[in-house]
């Protein structure tokens, strides 16, 4: 699972069937910018989430069975609109 924020819209009018109805997000992670992983990429949102929304997203096969019947072409599908969060700082590992 991955944190992230949705920082922008996709508009397509023409893909595969078994996408129409969906709506598409830009999503940036929360990672350091360093790392790999904090490219952008395309989540599928069918909670209601928008540009500026701390989201929970997974990716991977997984988000491609969000429905009954065979799997869609997707990789990314957010799950949560995170309302806040809580990291304890200075443990025994900090």
């Amino acid at each position: 699972m991955v944190v992230g924020e949705v920082i922008g819209n996709i508009w397509a009018t023409r893909k595969e069937d078994g996408l129409v109805g969906l709506k598409f997000l830009v999503v940036k992670p929360d990672h350091q910018a360093s790392t790999p992983e904090a490219s952008t990429f395309v989540a599928v949102d069918r909670i209601g989430a928008g540009v500026g929304d701390k989201v929970m997203v997974t990716r991977g096969s997984a988000s491609s069975h969000l429905q009954e019947g065979p799997a869609i072409p997707i990789d990314a599908l957010i799950i949560g609109i995170i309302d806040s969060v809580e990291v304890e700082r200075g443990g025994a590992n900090g």
